[in-house]
């Protein structure tokens, strides 16, 4: 997800406030979801001033995957 958000806004509220939506609309349409602690994980990725590449994207996710 590619974001341009207001300078004001830090990036950790920003992902607080998709993953709070996201893990509701996801208990709403998924029952069987309500019952999970949490949908996820505490980590993000954020890159500021817009010199982020998909490149760097990819790796960072497959990265993610490596640390189970």
């Amino acid at each position: 997800m590619f974001l341009n958000a207001l300078p004001k806004l830090s990036p950790s509220d920003i992902m607080a406030k998709i993953k709070r939506y996201t893990s509701k609309k996801l208990r709403e349409e998924f029952p069987h979801l309500k019952h999970l602690q949490s949908l996820w994980t505490r980590s993000y990725f954020v890159s500021t001033a817009g010199n982020v590449s998909s490149e760097t994207i990819k790796q960072y996710v497959e990265n993610q995957k490596k640390r189970n």
